[in-house]
């Protein structure tokens, strides 16, 4: 008697808190407008004549090989008319060989010195630039305090993306959600906007490092004196180290949200179709299984088994 009570409650009590979480994501999802922002690893630098390709290019090509050394980006110069195509899987490179083309054509003046002189200015600017965003980003969002190293970081998150998706309106977006949660669950927003902002600063460091993403982010916003709070929510949104405070799920839960919105990222549709024929594949190597269906994007997994071969409790395993 006393057990069936008590599973009664543990299930009312499952029930009530499912319910709760579901409502709570619902109201903050709702209460955030979501910006749509597609990158590319190619920019296409548009020319008012074809005539300019061949100063570009320069005497055997020293022009081009010239700036190629200079901002690390491959030029690509086509039968394409009055284009030229600038390709870099860093954004922040190609901004830079972007605007230096832009006044190199404008000023007419193209030679290899000429163009090193050119880069190094428009490198200086786009880094003034860096800092204007996050500066901006910071005051748009009301945090204070925020040490200078990790607001030019949060600038250079303008010029990355992740699977397609921009990087600074992620974390703007993963801000405002955490925000609004710590608000439904009479949390200290504030603190929870921050984490929200900093939960990917690991993505942009200025030196390459063998640490994840989540556990650089953690040591550098340790580094520049952050909350132990906000240091735990950046280290373990990724599960790679425990949880310690009641942010790091609510940080955590929203990364995952604005990166699952439909629309925020996009994938190459080859890659896709393979990565849903992989899942089906995977499953399919199941002893007993029939077959399988990856649906909703493949985010969940249909599979039909033979029930001859697996049991109820086999299933169970199975799943």
């Amino acid at each position: 008697m006393a057990i069936g009570m008590q599973q009664e409650i543990i299930d009312e009590a499952k029930q009530k808190a499912n319910k709760e979480a579901r409502k709570i994501i619902i109201q903050t999802i709702q209460r955030t407008a979501a910006e749509q922002a597609i990158e590319n690893s190619i920019t296409v630098f548009n020319l008012e004549s074809d005539e300019i390709k061949g100063q570009i290019i320069g005497r055997e090509g020293r022009n081009i090989r010239a700036l190629e050394a200079a901002t690390g980006v491959d030029l690509i110069v086509d039968d394409t008319p009055e284009a030229i195509l600038l390709s870099c899987f860093d954004p922040l490179r190609r901004e830079i060989a972007r605007l230096s083309l832009q006044r190199l054509v404008a000023d007419g003046r193209i030679h290899p010195a000429r163009i090193e002189e050119v880069v190094e200015k428009t490198r200086r600017q786009i880094e003034e630039q860096v800092m204007e965003v996050g500066e901006r980003t910071v005051i748009d969002l009301g945090i204070h305090g925020l040490h200078k190293e990790l607001v030019r970081m949060v600038g250079r998150m303008r010029y990355r993306s992740s699977y397609g998706q921009n990087l600074l309106m992620h974390s703007r977006e993963t801000a405002n959600l955490c925000a609004l949660m710590a608000s439904e669950l009479g949390m200290n927003p504030k603190l929870a906007k921050r984490a929200g902002l900093l939960h990917d600063i690991g993505k942009v460091p200025d030196e390459e490092s063998e640490l994840s993403h989540a556990l650089l982010g953690a040591k550098l916003a340790e580094k520049y004196g952050e909350n132990p709070a906000i240091v735990n929510a950046i280290a373990a949104h990724h599960d790679e180290v425990e949880m310690q405070y009641v942010i790091s799920p609510i940080v955590q839960a929203c990364d995952a949200i604005s990166g699952a919105r439909p629309g925020a990222r996009r994938e190459i549709m080859q890659q896709y179709l393979q990565r849903i024929k992989d899942l089906e594949t995977l499953a399919m190597s199941y002893q007993g299984v029939e077959k399988a269906y990856a649906i909703q994007a493949g985010r969940e997994l249909r599979v039909i088994v033979e029930s001859d071969k697996v049991s109820d409790q086999g299933s169970d395993k199975l799943s």
